[in-house]
Parts: C-alpha cells; sequence; structure tokens
C-alpha cells in the first residue's frame, strides 16, 4: 500500500451542505485541509480553482426525489451537466483525483440477484439515468497521466443527521406501531456514512488503487424485520412485528390501487422487495476491513434520532 504524505492533500468538496457532505467534511477536517464550493461557485468553474487542490470530491447533485414532483429536465442540467463541466475542469488542472458519487440507481432500480459492478445499467428514473449519462462521460474522456477516477456506487446511507427513510421507520416503532409486513422475506444491503468517508479517505491517501467504478455498501443485507429489531432495541421497547398472509396484504394494496389508498402495489414493492448489493470490489482495491458493521451503524443512526 503507497499513501501520500499528507501535507500534500488539499480537498475541494462539493455538496457540503447536504446530509453526506456534513459528515464527510467534518470526518476528514482532521486530516487534511478541506474547502467546499457551492452550485453556483461550480457552474463557473475554471482549472484555476481546481489546481490549488490534489483531489475533488464531487457530491452535489439532484437527489431522487421518491414524489415524482421534479421537474425532470433538473436531473440532467445538475447531475449531468455540472459534473461534465467539473470534470472538464478537473482534466485540464494540476489536479490528480477526482472522486464521483454516483448511485446504485445508475445501474438498476431494482435487482433479483446481489447487484455487482459487471451488471448491464439499466436504469428507469431520471435520477438514475442522469447519474449513469455523468459516469459514461468520465469513462469516455482520456485520463492524463497520473490521473485518477473513482465512481462510487453508494447504496442507502444512514447516519446522524439523516432524514430519510429510516427516520420514518423510527418514528413509527417510537410511537409503538406493529409493522405490519413482517411476513415478506426480504434483504436489503445499507450503508453507514462513516463508512463511506472512510473508503472516501482511503482513496485520497493512496495511489495504489485503480480508477474505475465502485459499489459501497455496508458487509451485511439485513431485512426489515431486523431493522425494525434493531430500532426497538434502541428505545428499549420490544419488536412488534405482525405476520400478515403476505397475499392478503398484496390483494389489499391491489385495491388501494383502485381506490387511491396509502397502501398501493408499487408502495407495498418498494416496502417489501429485495436490494442486495456487493462491497467485494471496494474492499479488494483498499484491502481493509470497513470500521463499522451493519448492525452498529445503525444503532448510531437510530441513536442520533432520539437525540433531535
Amino acid at each position: 500500500m503507497n499513501s501520500l504524505p499528507r501535507k500534500l492533500i488539499r480537498i475541494l468538496i462539493t455538496g457540503v451542505s447536504g446530509f453526506v457532505g456534513h459528515n464527510l467534511i467534518n470526518y476528514l477536517k482532521k486530516d487534511y485541509p478541506s474547502d467546499a464550493l457551492n452550485r453556483k461557485e461550480l457552474q463557473n468553474i475554471s482549472k484555476d480553482v481546481i489546481n490549488n487542490y490534489n483531489s475533488i470530491i464531487h457530491l452535489a447533485g439532484k437527489a431522487h426525489n421518491l414524489k415524482k414532483t421534479s421537474n425532470p429536465e433538473e436531473y440532467y442540467q445538475v447531475n449531468f451537466e455540472l459534473t461534465k463541466k467539473l470534470y472538464d475542469a478537473f482534466l485540464d488542472s494540476n489536479a490528480k483525483k477526482f472522486i464521483f458519487i454516483s448511485s446504485v440507481k445508475a445501474a438498476a432500480d431494482e435487482v433479483d440477484q446481489i447487484l455487482t459492478e459487471d451488471v448491464e445499467p439499466e436504469p428507469k428514473t431520471d435520477y438514475g439515468k442522469s447519474k449513469l449519462m455523468a459516469e459514461q462521460y468520465i469513462q469516455s474522456q482520456t485520463l492524463p497521466a497520473g490521473k485518477s477516477y473513482y465512481i462510487l456506487r453508494p447504496c442507502m446511507i444512514h447516519g446522524p443527521g439523516n432524514k430519510g427513510n429510516l427516520n420514518l421507520l423510527y418514528q413509527v416503532v417510537k410511537k409503538g406501531i406493529p409493522y405490519p409486513l413482517a411476513g415478506f422475506n426480504n434483504k436489503r444491503s445499507f450503508l453507514s456514512v462513516e463508512n463511506l468517508c472512510f473508503v472516501i479517505k482511503e482513496l485520497i491517501s493512496r495511489d495504489d488503487i485503480k480508477s474505475g467504478i465502485y459499489n459501497v455498501a455496508d458487509d451485511e443485507a439485513l431485512s426489515t424485520n431486523e431493522v425494525v429489531t434493531i430500532l426497538s432495541q434502541s428505545l428499549n421497547k420490544k419488536p412488534r412485528l405482525w405476520k400478515i398472509s403476505p397475499r392478503l396484504i398484496t390483494f389489499f394494496a391491489k385495491v388501494g390501487d383502485r381506490l387511491h389508498l396509502p397502501l398501493t402495489t408499487e408502495r407495498l414493492g418498494k416496502l417489501t422487495e429485495s436490494y442486495v448489493v456487493s462491497n467485494a470490489k471496494i474492499k479488494a482495491a483498499i484491502n481493509k476491513k470497513l470500521p463499522v458493521k451493519t448492525a452498529r451503524g445503525l444503532q448510531i443512526t437510530a441513536s442520533s434520532f432520539s437525540q433531535v
């Protein structure tokens, strides 16, 4: 393993106002000088700005809107066009490393087997398609000698400050509402934000990791029942898991489709689907164990919810 001297590493991060960016800049600042770049500054980026940095970490982007209320063009403008502009400036600069935070959704919205980097990408949403376009642009450009790029595809990220689906599930558990879908068997991959920060730190501090696409996930996939149990334990509650017949639940979801009720077949699918992501490639590349175990990461996240 070859490491770069810390004094040679200065980092520019886009998207620090978001959940991941906030955690990342706090994680790195103890060891490396890091500066932030907002979206307005990103629109006017030039190589003269990037020349001051060794590594560029591009987090800024338009997140997936599950309510489907976003203008599709915004995804392409933010996730593709701004990435293209930043990467072009990187190629023309003295900076050595470019880390793009993409998403597993650039590869697939649904999976029926463990997702690896070898899968033929087939995103269905504008979010996934715009991320894939950015990935493909990065890969299509000639990489000058001495430069590296890393396209990271994280799965569901969680940690302190996260406002996503885990928080919603936590609130359900906190109120003592039974989880009625325990009869479904599913497995999902999660990613502790600390593990993501750890991977990024390895990439910026070493010169022995090859350019390419890397999935990023915790080591274990968990069922929703296991997640509910972990969240319940964090609240010192006994998990309330109702194993209602999946066939009956599916019937009511179909009724929901017709009557426009909260439970529909689409929503049921999202709640009970399996989405398992392989982290074998990135672990082999860094040749180190991830610092946070899957269950422990969820416990840390749950503890942060209780402090809000």
